[in-house]
């Protein structure tokens, strides 16, 4: 039996990316700098985070990196809670 978790807590912040060639919408999710995880790398998770807060929020979820479609990235369930931590001044 497995009892390792490979889901762990990350701040992650969405952002307009400069190619958005073959993504879905103008914003998505990336985790920020000094994360264990490199900056390029995008985070699947609830639409909420870029539907509902301006460009530049920073949040806590939960991830895990996988590659299922073939190019790695990080992903969080939709229904799991966030907590919003920094929303730029508008």
């Amino acid at each position: 039996m497995n009892t390792q978790n490979p889901y762990q807590f990350i701040i992650v912040e969405s952002f307009i990316p400069s190619n958005t060639s073959g993504r879905h919408g103008p914003v998505h999710v990336r985790p920020i700098e000094g994360q264990p995880y490199p900056t390029s790398l995008f985070v699947e998770c609830s639409r909420d985070l870029v539907t509902k807060y301006p460009v530049g929020t920073q949040f806590k979820i939960r991830v895990k990196l996988t590659d299922r479609e073939g190019t790695p990235y990080l992903y969080s369930y939709f229904g799991w809670k966030y907590e919003v931590l920094l929303q730029p001044k508008i």
